[in-house]
């Protein structure tokens, strides 16, 4: 089996699980640090060419992360495109799964560990709720992921201009789990452009400030809203889905918490 990955998050959830199995990867994709394949361009500009050379059984892409027309001029060339559509966590999880049965991989361990990190969540958030929940001993592990809320917060991705997460995205679903309301959530575009004036005076509890695609810093996005806490988060964390899907709920929730002492 030969496959080429144009999605950084599905990249590394393949070369953790089925090794050998990618011959490509974008320019992007950084996960696992040692991973040594052919690299063909960016998410956004392929090279069909290269990609073609390598003779994939298999492309793997996202129906967010990459162009139609690429993914188009690939199936030209006579290449299997398998296009991913992930915008909440329970679709992550069956994509994730599609993918991995797509390149021939049994399903990880590290999906069954997700799948319960999240679950743990969702039981410490009906706990908080006073619904009836699972006994206290069974969330121990996953203690530091349960959910802040209410607590509301605008979540920035870009600056110059500021684009900010809007509605039917992964990121902001993850946050709602961790009982984070995007104030945008309901916004007519998934990443709209806002005014920084208007940010401000949608008068968020928190400002969620990841590192990527942005690189959001200490020192490079807080300032633009003083008086209001700010999370810095590791964009992995917040946006990819794979393997850091096990890890997330605990890291976002030590990140959150931390900006709201």
């Amino acid at each position: 089996m030969r496959v080429v990955s144009l999605v950084p998050s599905l990249t590394e959830a393949v070369a953790v699980t089925a090794p050998g199995v990618l011959v490509g990867a974008t320019d992007w994709c950084s996960h696992p640090a040692d991973l040594d394949v052919v690299r063909i361009g960016g998410t956004k500009n392929p090279d069909v060419a290269a990609i073609t050379a390598l003779r994939p059984d298999l492309v793997i892409a996202n129906e967010e992360e990459n162009r139609a027309p690429d993914l188009a001029a690939l199936r030209a060339a006579g290449l299997d495109v398998l296009v991913t559509e992930i915008r909440t966590l329970d679709q992550a999880l069956r994509e994730l799964e599609r993918v991995l049965a797509a390149c021939g991989a049994p399903r990880p361990r590290w999906l069954d560990e997700a799948e319960a990190a999240w679950e743990s969540v969702a039981r410490l958030g009906q706990r908080a709720a006073g619904e009836s929940v699972a006994p206290p001993g069974q969330e121990a592990a996953g203690k530091s992921g349960a959910p802040l809320g209410p607590v509301t917060a605008v979540v920035p991705i870009w600056r110059r201009p500021w684009m900010v997460v809007g509605r039917d995205t992964f990121a902001g679903d993850l946050l709602a789990r961790l009982g984070v309301r995007n104030l945008y959530a309901d916004h007519p575009e998934r990443y709209p452009r806002v005014p920084l004036d208007e940010l401000r005076a949608s008068a968020p509890d928190l400002v969620v400030l990841p590192d990527e695609p942005y690189r959001f810093t200490r020192d490079d996005g807080p300032e633009a809203f003083p008086g209001t806490p700010a999370a810095l988060v590791d964009g992995r964390m917040l946006t990819w889905y794979g393997p850091s899907l096990a890890e997330a709920p605990r890291a976002l929730a030590r990140a959150l918490r931390a900006a709201r002492r």
